[in-house]
């Protein structure tokens, strides 16, 4: 993929990166973002090896959201849902990846960009990033950016934020639950390597059917979470990682899979 768009690495202990890479333009979600973004995230599916997904980006934002000047040239019905079809496809396989994925928001997170912070598993911001859902500003109402924001913070919070249009620090997006921790800048990525070492040190399987679960359990009743969470506990205790978690603390030391 080309590198004014979309870097992605990954590194020996499965930890991959992908970094927003088209500073000039804020690294808004082109058309052509989009699909380097979903072939990316399409490789870390791909990778049984696979640990944790942080997503960062370079440059003055973390990202703008879609891209305005191109929406405005194809006026069409047809192309608007196609475009965010896409998106949403995009947001949701981040969603459906077995692994963490890890925000690493170091400045302005704006609409399909707040979006993005919001779909990840975990987000770390540096104190001057700030985030909203302005495209109300413009005439549209952030109705996609909208569905995940609802599922971090109260209703009502991310209401006002999206009939306003106006921005958050970080620190009040901690306060709300649209990232988890808040730090200075020049101190984000030990933060981020901080929690991405917490993660590797738990088994792989047990936090694939982990995030898969939390996620289902949400959108139901509770009756039924419970069922789906009871049913999850119970594979998850027959799998081997926890039948050798838990003899190991039985015999009182550390279990073999921890590194």
């Amino acid at each position: 993929m080309s590198d004014n768009i979309l870097l992605h690495d990954r590194d020996a202990r499965g930890v991959h990166t992908i970094t927003l890479n088209n500073p000039k333009a804020f690294n808004v979600l082109s058309e052509a973002m989009l699909t380097a973004f979903q072939t990316a995230v399409d490789g870390v599916a791909a990778d049984d090896g696979a640990r944790v997904l942080v997503i960062a980006a370079e440059g003055r934002a973390f990202c703008a959201g879609h891209d305005l000047k191109e929406m405005r040239a194809r006026p069409e019905l047809a192309y608007y849902q196609s475009l965010f079809a896409t998106c949403s496809k995009l947001m949701m396989g981040l969603r459906k990846l077995e692994v963490p994925v890890i925000a690493r928001v170091h400045a302005l997170a704006t609409a399909a960009g707040c979006q993005l912070v919001a779909q990840c598993d975990l987000a770390v911001a540096a104190e001057g990033a700030s985030f909203g859902v302005n495209g109300i500003d413009v005439g549209l109402f952030c109705a996609t950016p909208g569905v995940a924001l609802s599922r971090n913070m109260l209703p009502k919070q991310a209401m006002e934020m999206l009939l306003t249009g106006d921005f958050i620090s970080a620190t009040e997006a901690r306060a709300r639950g649209l990232v988890n921790r808040v730090v200075a800048p020049q101190a984000l990525d030990a933060e981020v390597g901080t929690l991405v070492t917490r993660i590797l040190g738990k088994p792989r399987e047990a936090v694939a059917m982990g995030k898969t679960l939390f996620y289902r359990q949400l959108e139901t009743g509770m009756e039924s979470a419970y069922q789906l969470a009871g049913q999850t506990m119970a594979c998850n205790m027959v799998h081997e990682v926890a039948q050798e978690g838990v003899q190991a603390f039985i015999d009182k030391r550390a279990p073999s899979w921890r590194p």
